[in-house]
């Protein structure tokens, strides 16, 4: 490196020259403030609740797709996500707010290099001949124009780093703010595929609530067809009446459940709620939840955008620790100065009218400030304890969430499963209740009541598989969805 300098600054050059070259060289070989060490990873064999999402053996590469709604297999909800991520303007002030770090990064990289400008001016002037310099000079004063040309440079040497550190925290910052858009994304395209299944869900609620309201009516027709020919009682009638009427009530609530979800999903996809959306399947019947690679609690950091971004913010509090370090080492800044100025504009050009300066190299070194820098360290130091506690917590919640979203598809499925035999026996006991009153066994409140029984069955079987496809956004969703890290912007040597 010397010797690149020898070349650069020969021998004979002035003396700021050679000062400039000792300055650049030691500004290359040190640093100031602890390098950045980012946090362990949890250290934990596997997750507690992960069997009953993915039977395999877990591991560190299993990951979801980028587009991680495509494990679902459906072709309306992957139309709604991209939609979502394309319009919703609470993704678009994400972005603003990402371009707002990044330019902000673009501001203090600049201060890296060297600050050089150019001016012009042109004036005329005249001084007054009655002032005691003017009367030395004979009681002349003097006049005319002048014109100048030139440039002028300046230059903060950063000796210990500091710039190169202060540059450091504005990229952690402009990561932090790349994984919050991250972050907003994720949770926008959960709350899409969450709307989307509570409708799917809704939607085959009504189909059962359907089915019952035209076997509620078969029920009342033959009801009174048997009581107008004297072979029942008003009591009967009454109660396929009542029967009827709650099945039709609980249809226009389920109806008005599913508007206001289609209302809040219209939101997320940035359209007008009074424009239909989704419209509404009556036959279709509710899949089975797909099975999501769990990976490993240790690779958690690398899966989820508010844990990067927390590391990132980190990062930053770490830069900044050091850019108050800093305010104890000596400041070197270089400015210089060179162009042309004549009072002729013909001569402007000519060898006579150069002008230049070097210098001056200005040292500033602190040596009394009452304690301000002292105290400045010790609260950015103080921040950066904090930022630690606060990433901690986030990764215990983080973890936390995931168990919790992979317990909830765990008994969701055992709940279903038992729900599957419930259903069955409400199904048979409808079937005897009703053969057992048209034999004139029993009265039609057997009947009343197996309807009940199984309308409500089949009613939570199609509730809990609803909830078990939410269950899996949401284990998606603790999971970071497909979201992967981004690389530092820049890093520091």
């Amino acid at each position: 490196m010397l010797d690149s300098f020898a070349k650069i600054f020969p021998r004979g050059a002035p003396g700021a020259s050679v000062t400039v070259a000792l300055a650049l060289l030691v500004s290359g070989c040190s640093t100031i403030g602890r390098d950045f060490v980012a946090p362990k990873p949890v250290e934990a064999p596997a997750y507690r609740h992960a069997a009953a999402v993915v039977p395999d053996t877990p591991s560190d590469t299993a990951r979801l797709p980028a587009a991680w709604w495509s494990v679902f297999n459906d072709a309306t909800l992957t139309r709604l996500e991209e939609r979502a991520l394309r319009d919703n303007p609470g993704a678009k002030a994400a972005a603003q707010r990402l371009l707002q770090a990044q330019a902000q990064l673009g501001v203090l990289r600049a201060g890296q290099a060297p600050n050089l400008s150019v001016n012009a001016t042109i004036s005329n002037s005249r001084t007054s001949a009655e002032t005691s310099q003017a009367l030395a000079m004979g009681g002349r004063s003097i006049k005319g124009n002048n014109f100048a040309v030139g440039a002028a440079l300046s230059y903060e040497l950063d000796l210990w780093g500091r710039v190169r550190r202060v540059v450091e925290a504005a990229d952690a910052q402009a990561l932090a703010a790349q994984d919050d858009r991250d972050g907003v994304l994720l949770m926008l395209s959960s709350q899409v595929a969450q709307s989307y299944w509570q409708l799917r869900g809704l939607d085959a609620e009504s189909a059962i609530l359907r089915d019952a309201l035209a076997t509620r009516r078969e029920a009342q027709e033959l009801v009174e067809a048997r009581f107008d020919g004297g072979l029942s009682n008003e009591l009967d009638v009454s109660r396929a009446r009542i029967e009827r009427a709650n099945a039709e009530a609980d249809l226009h609530e389920v109806q008005r459940q599913r508007n206001l979800v289609e209302h809040a999903l219209a939101t997320l996809v940035g359209a007008s709620p009074s424009t239909p959306l989704v419209p509404t399947q009556p036959k279709t019947a509710l899949p089975l939840p797909p099975g999501i690679p769990v990976g490993l609690p240790a690779s958690l950091l690398a899966q989820r955008p508010d844990l990067a971004a927390s590391v990132a913010n980190l990062r930053a509090a770490n830069a900044q620790a050091a850019v108050a370090e800093g305010a104890f080492y000596p400041s070197l800044t270089l400015t210089s100065n060179f162009g042309f100025a004549s009072e002729s504009l013909r001569e402007l050009a000519g060898g006579s009218a150069r002008q230049f300066s070097i210098g001056p190299l200005a040292l500033s070194l602190p040596v009394f400030d009452g304690g301000r820098n002292t105290a400045n360290l010790a609260l950015y130091r103080a921040r950066y304890e904090e930022a630690l506690a606060n990433h901690e917590t986030r990764l215990l919640g983080a973890l936390r969430e995931v168990e919790d979203a992979l317990s909830d598809a765990q008994q969701r499925q055992k709940q279903g499963e038992v729900q599957a035999q419930a259903q069955a026996a409400a199904a048979r006991a409808l079937l005897v209740a009703q053969a057992r009153y048209e034999r004139g066994i029993s009265t039609y409140l057997d009947v009343t009541d197996a309807q009940r029984s199984a309308l409500t069955a089949d009613r939570a079987g199609a509730q809990i598989r609803t909830q078990r496809l939410l269950a899996s956004v949401a284990v998606a969703r603790a999971l970071g969805g497909g979201w992967s890290e981004a690389p530092a912007l820049a890093t520091v040597r």
